[in-house]
């Protein structure tokens, strides 16, 4: 086998560049990162640390979770699917997505959540020749997902208003506008109370979908389920029972999950 030469750094490197870049490296090698550990690794001040990676969440290569670590953003290309626990959870829920899917002949999609995004990771899709397509992979904002919605749902006030009224939020362009949040915040309430969201062409026109969240063995909501459909066939598909058959593969997966215990660090 031929050895590959060593790299050799540039003799006119830009300091502040390799340091973004080192955290970059950081963040997909890791999959989170606090900001101390930023600092010592960079062996700079919590100041510069945080300035760094203030500009990583504003080209979203990174997103801040509600812990306050730093994970993966979508311009990253990479995300929590490949972690271990979310490959585990992404197992588990195949076959219960494949029969609900087979059931009410639409596309059944798997997501997690991470700051203030979902990440889908995997979908069955519906044999109709008219139906949504495939979103693994998908980065989308978790306020107008069903499923992100369904999650956020589960928060603290106090998180919510961390994830989205922050100057993080500001940054990263996740921020509510005032005339927006209490509407969001009623909505929320609903969820909460109905046990499931909806999304009206919130994330893409001519779709909507029913999302639930997936709870582990302690209540805590670590994944959700959606049902994405065509408009046309939503009201349909809704007055014929969808609450139901999704709250029911929501059961039967739960208690999978309960079964095998991996989840969030």
């Amino acid at each position: 086998m031929q050895n590959l030469p060593a790299r050799k750094k540039p003799a006119y490197s830009i300091e502040a560049v390799d340091n973004a870049l080192h955290l970059l490296q950081l963040l997909r090698d890791g999959g989170s990162l606090r900001l101390k550990d930023a600092a010592a690794e960079l062996d700079v001040a919590p100041s510069t640390a945080h300035r760094l990676l203030a500009m990583l969440v504003y080209r979203g290569f990174a997103v801040q979770d509600e812990t306050r670590r730093y994970v993966p953003g979508p311009a990253m290309g990479v995300g929590p699917a490949g972690l271990s626990w979310s490959r585990q959870l992404r197992s588990v829920a195949q076959p219960h997505m494949e029969l609900l899917s087979g059931r009410i002949n639409e596309t059944v999609n798997l997501m997690v959540r991470v700051g203030t995004k979902v990440r889908f990771l995997a979908t069955v899709e519906g044999t109709s020749a008219l139906r949504v397509g495939d979103r693994q992979g998908t980065v989308l904002p978790a306020n107008k997902a069903s499923g992100g919605k369904a999650m956020l749902a589960e928060l603290e006030p106090a998180m919510i208003e961390q994830l989205f009224r922050s100057h993080n939020a500001e940054i990263g362009g996740d921020n509510i506008p005032d005339a927006e949040y209490p509407a969001f915040l009623r909505e929320l309430e609903t969820i909460r109370s109905n046990g499931f969201a909806a999304n009206f062409e919130g994330t893409e026109e001519g779709i909507s979908a029913l999302g639930v969240a997936l709870h582990n063995r302690h209540g805590v909501a670590v994944g959700a389920l959606s049902v994405a459909t065509p408009v046309a066939r939503f009201r349909k598909l809704f007055d014929g029972g969808l609450v139901a058959i999704l709250r029911e593969t929501q059961r039967q997966l739960e208690i999978d999950i309960a079964a095998n215990p991996a989840e969030p660090d």
